[in-house]
């Protein structure tokens, strides 16, 4: 096997184990052990830690929008059928994992990671794209109402993750 289908191997293998165990489980040696290899290992693949985690998040950002993309139909809507179909979407029990490290990430970000923040806002624009492909509207309005959906879906995935499920359905009504 060549490096680089090793290394692809290894993200399979990391980006499961943060699936499960979210990132502050991401030290290098349980990491290590997840992928069946040494913290030397990883770091040979890997320049640092750093390039590691990012390579993982990326990873599971690539899994994220097929699995949404199963889950939701692909036609355009009007802005009200999309947000009453994402917060469900959101909360399928595939997306479980998903939004998890998602929070973890922004917590990570308001506390200064900075790699996380990159992660973070690029994963957060790839699923604005999402949005706004989605949405039966046309320039530059489109844009806009897809800004607006993109907050109104992480606001209810912040109070679904503290257990404020009723006030999102009071929202959603």
């Amino acid at each position: 096997m060549n490096a680089e289908a090793k290394r692809a191997q290894l993200l399979d293998r990391l980006a499961d184990h943060v699936l499960a165990e979210g990132l502050a489980g991401a030290s290098l040696r349980p990491l290590a052990k997840a992928a069946g290899t040494s913290d030397r290992m990883l770091l040979y693949y890997f320049t640092d830690k750093a390039a590691l985690i990012e390579g993982v998040l990326a990873r599971i950002a690539e899994r994220f929008t097929p699995i949404l993309d199963g889950l939701a139909p692909p036609e355009p809507r009007a802005p009200e059928a999309l947000i009453a179909v994402l917060p469900g979407l959101l909360a399928a029990p595939s997306l479980q994992p998903y939004m998890a490290v998602w929070l973890e990430m922004a917590a990570l970000s308001a506390r200064g990671d900075q790699g996380c923040r990159t992660a973070a806002s690029a994963i957060g624009h790839q699923f604005l794209a999402w949005i706004t492909d989605r949405l039966a509207l046309a320039e530059p309005e489109r844009g806009t109402v897809a800004a607006r959906l993109f907050q109104q879906i992480e606001g209810a995935a912040v109070l679904n993750a503290i257990g404020l499920d009723d006030v999102v359905a009071r929202a959603m009504a």
